[in-house]
């Protein structure tokens, strides 16, 4: 047994010979460098990242007991990157789990089976120690660890996502040394948590060594008041001196710098100060910090041999009239929850993938970030500073497990974990207190409430009252039956709540004066979201509601191969792993490798800062206003394009938007009204950068609109079909014949067996009406409904066919049909007709009576399936990506050309993609353009794929998929919406297909593209 004491099932027991915690900061030996922020540039800087040597035991108790000393051998030993999760190198297995433990609930006790890590490194110091203190940090170990020096032992440490520091230079000496760490996989402080997110272990963040002067800074916190009117603000800066056998008459002699925006000293004094100190001055008009104009001042502490450069804004947040005011502006959080995640490094994040999320948030229109549900990096903090974002800073806390365990609050009632509780929010505080970009710290995630996160409040408050406190898991409803005391909190938050929710029950709730926070909605599964418009419709008509952000950011899900040797993306229960939820952690905004995904494309237009809302079509007048809360629309040009049936006819720009913040503007745009038009026209209003920024290039799109303009149609084409057609009938079937086509109609099925145009044949499975989608994930708890009806399974049934009229140029079919499943009374029954004139045109109409009582159908359409080749797409609808009756803010109406292959929106999940709203024509064809022409009398929603619903609903992964060559059409009348009920509230109920009756029209033409022109056939009435 190691000769250690077990302090990982002691709560009483959370860090030994740790420093006590303090702002994050590194010294440098000079201004120019200290200005860079770059640590790796300091002297007094040494990092132990790189490849150490490591040894994996299933249990602590197999570890062998002097892995730690000086001489120990090190042959048998593998190597690791530091930092990494070991289970991304081959030692235990990768672990995805929401909110079950992973182990029985049986606080503080965890399994005997605890795995442990053992790393060992040499590094090298300089000659001159007994100069220095020298300090050794780890930013992040999951769960906790021990440390030897030298073969002596340091110290101990846990939670996972804080820093921990130790001073070491007593076990030190010149030259070659070496540090030894044990960590372990689970503790007693594995109990709080539990995070939604792989279960990774290991040194995953930095580890490194700081060359103190033996007399230097601590600790600082730089604080800052502004008067009401903005005019002026007083900086107050404590600071703690660390000297040995220190005594209050020590006088420490510091210098103190700071600079303004520009780079100009607006204070410059050296001081003498006591170890406990504090020193002030003034600055008139500062420029104020905000996510739109984040303005940082510098101070610089020059003590001794050191310089600690803090950059800081003049921020200031508070509550009035029941609404989060930040500079004396109301806020709108424009949020996200971000997890730490890479494909392949799991939770160990370098800088430039930080740094990237944020520039992607920018370029989206993100303003907000929770740091779900943990600190981040301290490196992450500066580039919100910089970049601009509201943080919401969530201590590394939730105890979900205990909700399933049968007692939410267990933990925050436990006094034998008040310590631990105190501990997370102090070190979090502590760490992260100088950066002005976060506006509320958070108490942490889904742990019940109770006695310990009050102290957790009370404590906060104490030490810093310019930020709000926020923490959700005080207002589940369950909690508040044992536990209402949460006056401490400064903001009602609450998760997935719905639309009616918060216009219709929140404002009523009895004695909640408080603003409100959505700290999490939309929840961001595959595809969707599908509800963002109709939330931030309501966020926008009420004050109180400061927005919300969007669960979540990306989709952490791990790069990984299968068994045929195929990359893709691994989630829960793909290694094997127990207990587990599956793909619940593909939920986000981007994909993996941070491709954006449609959802993220579509809330970026929702919360766009440039509303725009036509006043007058006819004159080009249009009501613009600015939503920044402190910047003009200078930076913004308008661009506009005036469309006839999706082809750009005309266009201009409009480059001086001096429109002040929250103000409106009513702008003409200068196109000429087509008074009498020969197709459909709209107007679409872009508005692009004028100039580079830190984070996208001139002429990226902030926002856009569109306005189909009121101009009443001509009259359509009247065309008279050849006469020339061809019918022949036997029992089974009716062939009908035109000049270049020729049709088989099935009397026994009521279908189309053939379609042939020219001798090409266009149709290769028989069509179906169909009411089957791929579900969602968001489907996913309305799915087991579909499938106990057998909406995946339905079979046609025709109760007869039969022609019901015929002449020299056309014929008229109809089939009598009913979809069903068994043992079941069929869920539809309709009537379909089928009009061919000789031109080759087939008018579809069905009415359809849907039985009452069914729930929502996915959809109601007809499926055709095309041969191979046709390949070619051209369309006009809601693109140019799929587009949803409830997600389409980020498509316009146009007219697009791509592929069938290109259609398809490879998701984790599979499931259906590739849709496209309000859609008035279709054309699929081959590579010399001939194929099938869809019209619909109505718009319809279209899809083109080379996958079969069938094969996305069984299908977990992509490479799953089978591709098929045929081209698989729905023609739907229309598809039920998306939402965000994976987690969230039910689909809204005017998104929903919950007709009783449907009357579907279509007109489908063989067509060769080259020789015909889709603007006039779509006009046609043929007689």
């Amino acid at each position: 047994m190691l000769p250690i004491q077990k302090h990982w099932e002691n709560p009483s027991v959370l860090h030994v010979n740790c420093e006590e915690p303090r702002s994050y900061f590194i010294p440098f030996e000079s201004y120019n460098n200290a200005r860079k922020g770059v640590r790796g540039t300091s002297r007094y800087y040494q990092s132990l990242n790189g490849i150490w040597n490591f040894k994996y035991y299933p249990s602590v108790y197999e570890v062998e007991g002097d892995f730690y000393a000086e001489d120990n051998a090190l042959a048998d030993y593998d190597s690791i990157p530091v930092p990494s999760s070991w289970q991304l190198h081959g030692y235990d297995i990768p672990n995805y789990t929401n909110t079950a433990y992973p182990y029985t609930c049986d606080p503080p006790y965890v399994p005997n089976e605890n795995p442990a890590g053992i790393y060992i490194r040499d590094f090298h110091v300089d000659e001159n120690i007994n100069e220095k203190d020298i300090y050794l940090l780890f930013e992040g170990v999951n769960s906790c660890f021990y440390v030897w020096v030298n073969g002596v032992e340091v110290g101990y440490s846990q939670v996972s996502r804080m820093t921990s520091e130790f001073l070491i230079t007593p076990h030190l000496k010149p030259g070659k040394n070496r540090i030894a760490v044990m960590v372990l996989k689970w503790c007693d402080g594995s109990y709080l948590e539990d995070q939604d997110m792989w279960r990774h272990s290991g040194i995953f963040r930095d580890v490194y060594l700081l060359y103190r002067d033996t007399s230097h800074v601590r600790d600082f916190f730089v604080k800052t008041a502004i008067d009401d009117d903005f005019a002026k603000a007083e900086v107050q800066c404590d600071i703690d001196f660390k000297v040995q056998n220190a005594t209050s008459t020590n006088a420490f002699s510091l210098r103190a710098v700071a600079k303004d925006i520009h780079g100009t000293t607006i204070f410059d004094k050296t001081m003498s100060l006591s170890k406990n100190d504090c020193f002030n001055f003034t600055v008139e008009n500062p420029d104020l910090w905000s996510a739109e104009t984040p303005n940082l001042y510098e101070l610089i502490l020059y003590y001794n041999n050191e310089v600690i450069v803090q950059k800081f804004g003049f921020i200031k947040t508070e509550i009035i009239n029941s609404v989060i005011h930040i500079n004396g502006k109301p806020i709108k959080f424009k949020g996200v929850n971000r997890h730490d995640s890479h494909p392949e490094l799991g939770h160990a994040i370098p800088v430039d993938h930080m740094i990237n999320d944020l520039l992607i948030m920018k370029r989206h229109n993100i303003n907000a970030i929770r740091t779900a549900h943990y600190p981040n990096d301290p490196r992450f903090l500066e580039y919100c500073n910089e970049l601009g974002f509201y943080v919401i800073d969530e201590a590394d806390l939730e105890s979900h497990g205990a909700e399933q365990a049968g007692d939410f609050s267990i933990f925050s009632k436990d006094p034998t974990f008040t310590e631990a509780f105190l501990d997370r929010m102090q070190r979090m505080v502590e760490r992260d207190k100088n950066h002005p970009c976060i506006v509320m710290w958070s108490l942490g995630n889904e742990s019940g409430f109770g006695p310990n996160h009050r102290k957790m409040a009370e404590w906060t408050k104490n030490r810093d009252n310019s930020r709000l406190i926020h923490y959700e898991g005080a207002f589940n409803a369950g909690v508040l039956k044992e536990d209402s005391n949460n006056s401490i909190l400064d903001v009602y938050s609450n998760m997935y709540a719905s639309v009616d929710w918060l216009e219709n029950v929140f404002p009523k709730l009895k004695d909640e004066k408080r603003p409100h926070v959505l700290c999490e909605y939309s929840h961001a599964m595959g595809n969707g979201p599908g509800d963002l418009q109709d939330y931030w419709d309501i966020i926008y008509k009420y004050p109180r509601l400061s927005g919300g952000f969007v669960w979540e950011w990306t989709d952490h899900a791990i790069k990984t191969k299968n068994a045929d040797g195929i990359e893709y993306y691994a989630y829960g229960g793909d290694f094997g792993d127990e207990p587990n939820d599956g793909n619940f952690c593909t939920d986000g905004l981007v994909y993996p490798d941070r491709t954006v995904h449609t959802g993220l494309l579509e809330l970026k237009n929702v919360i766009s800062p440039v509303r725009t809302k036509a006043v007058n079509l006819q004159e080009g007048k249009f009501k613009i206003t600015n939503l920044y809360d402190f910047t003009d629309l200078s930076h913004l040009c308008l661009n506009w394009y005036l469309e006839k049936n999706g082809v750009v006819v005309d266009f201009g720009i409009i480059d001086e938007l001096s429109i002040a913040p929250q103000k409106s503007k009513t702008v003409t745009i200068p196109y000429e009204y087509p008074e009498d038009a020969d197709g459909s026209y709209y107007v679409r209003v872009s508005y692009t950068l004028l100039v580079d920024t830190v984070w996208a290039a001139k002429g990226h799109e902030v926002a856009f609109s569109q306005f189909e303009l009121p101009i009443k149609p001509l009259k359509n084409i009247i065309v008279e079909a050849p006469n020339f057609i061809s019918i022949s009938k036997d029992q089974k079937n009716v062939l009908i014949t035109g000049r270049d086509f020729e049709y088989e109609f099935s009397l026994i099925y009521g279908y189309f067996t053939k379609l042939q145009n020219a001798g090409l044949n266009l149709l290769c499975e028989k069509p179906s009406f169909t009411v089957w989608r791929a579900p969602t994930d968001n489907d996913r708890n309305e799915k087991n409904d579909w499938l106990r009806h057998g909406y995946d399974r339905l079979k046609t049934h025709t109760y007869e066919a039969s022609i019901i009229s015929q002449n020299e140029n056309s014929i008229i079919l109809q089939s009598k049909y009913s979809l069903g499943f068994y043992s079941r009374k069929p869920v539809i029954k309709g009537i379909a007709t089928w009009t061919i004139w000789g031109s080759g045109d087939i008018f579809l109409e069905t009415q359809v009576d849907v039985r009452e009582g069914l729930p929502t159908l996915p959809r109601f359409g007809l499926k055709l399936v095309m041969p191979q080749g046709n390949e070619h797409v051209e369309f006009f609808g809601y693109g140019p990506h799929e587009s949803y009756v409830d997600k389409h803010r980020s498509t316009y109406k146009g007219r697009f050309e791509t592929t069938v292959s290109n259609m398809h929106e490879d998701y984790l999940y599979p499931q259906e993609n590739g849709s496209h709203y309000k859609t008035e024509w279709a054309c699929v064809t081959n590579s010399f353009g001939m194929g099938l022409l869809f019209i619909g009398m109505d718009d319809f929603s279209f899809n083109a794929s080379h996958y079969t619903p069938e094969n996305l609903t069984d299908a977990k992964h992509p490479y799953e998929l089978e591709k098929k060559p045929e081209t698989i059409i729905h023609l739907d009348y229309k598809m039920s919406g998306l939402g965000s009920n994976s987690c969230g509230p039910k689909l809204i109920d005017k998104y929903r297909l919950n007709e009783n009756k449907i009357n579907f029209k279509l007109r489908i033409k063989p067509i060769s593209k080259h020789d015909s022109i889709i603007d006039d056939i779509i006009r046609e009435t043929i007689k």
